[in-house]
């Protein structure tokens, strides 16, 4: 399968490996997760932007809720961004929410009230990058093509025994979809990277990737092939104490009513530093998750 600038893919598995992956799939996979059962693009697309750093235990009651608000896009786009800011509470990275009520209008607007299924449409969405919309195409257009996130890409660049960059990690996903189970396929690599092929202590001997796998060949030598490449993630920066932690405390104070400039920086867990607390504050308002009007900082309208 030819990628974005036409060039050929290679495909890093045998014939025998997609077999063997597809029918680990049947019988290990995760079938319980709840936006598996659908084929509707927004439903996809709400767990997709969820999902992003969000872990999956917090994702499934949240997804739920959300879609028991917004059961489409024309739904979400008629809230006010502060519902939808609001139906965000527990998931963190309140930028998502924010880009998800935009995606929405934008759908309404431009795309007949439907999230679009070109991949080019996809990434015009406000918050939606290269795995989000090949996501898309794959689990609600059942397309193929490779979906490449973190597990993906950490399972890929083992496979091969090398470290891999972007472009050609992305070429190795997509040439890897056996024609016509890009949903399976996918779902099938997301779970072995999840749930084998961890980033500590991986469990080869579980993995139906094992007898193609060059990292396993060669006994696992150092260093691990994924460190470094394009799409693993490499961790976070430490949350305690960060601006990250004061913006989510704001966000949600705010989800229960104004906060006057006088208590800024109480909330945001910050009483002595006054003036850390209105910098990264005035970050909260640039982003358009608040707005300030006459000293209240308070949801956007």
């Amino acid at each position: 399968m030819p990628d974005e600038a036409g060039q050929a893919s290679s495909c890093p598995m045998s014939g025998t490996a997609a077999l063997e992956m597809l029918g680990w799939f049947d019988h290990q996979g995760r079938a319980q997760l709840p936006w598996r059962h659908t084929r509707d693009p927004w439903s996809v697309l709400v767990a997709e932007v969820m999902l992003q750093q969000t872990q999956v235990a917090r994702v499934i009651p949240a997804y739920h809720a959300f879609l028991s608000r917004f059961p489409t896009p024309a739904a979400c786009a008629a809230a006010p961004a502060a519902a939808v800011i609001e139906a965000w509470h527990g998931l963190g990275y309140n930028r998502r929410a924010l880009n998800l009520w935009r995606a929405s209008g934008m759908s309404v607007e431009r795309f007949g009230g439907e999230v679009p299924l070109e991949l080019g449409d996809l990434l015009s969405l406000p918050g939606v990058g290269p795995y989000t919309a090949r996501a898309v195409l794959a689990f609600a257009a059942e397309r193929d093509v490779g979906v490449l996130d973190t597990n993906v890409a950490r399972v890929l660049a083992r496979t091969e025994g090398r470290c891999l960059g972007r472009a050609e990690a992305q070429r190795l996903a997509d040439g890897a979809v056996p024609k016509g189970h890009g949903w399976a396929w996918n779902q099938a690599m997301i779970d072995v990277g999840a749930t084998v092929c961890t980033s500590r202590g991986p469990a080869c001997e579980r993995c139906p990737l094992r007898a193609n796998c060059r990292w396993h060949g060669q006994g696992h030598p150092h260093p691990d092939p994924a460190i470094g490449s394009a799409g693993v993630s490499s961790g976070q920066s430490i949350f305690a104490g960060s601006d990250r932690q004061g913006r989510g405390r704001l966000v949600d104070a705010l989800r229960q009513g104004p906060v006057t400039n006088l208590a800024l920086a109480a909330v945001m867990g910050w009483p002595n530093d006054p003036c850390r607390a209105e910098r990264v504050a005035a970050a909260v308002v640039a982003d358009g998750l608040a707005q300030l009007t006459r000293g209240r900082y308070q949801l956007p309208g």
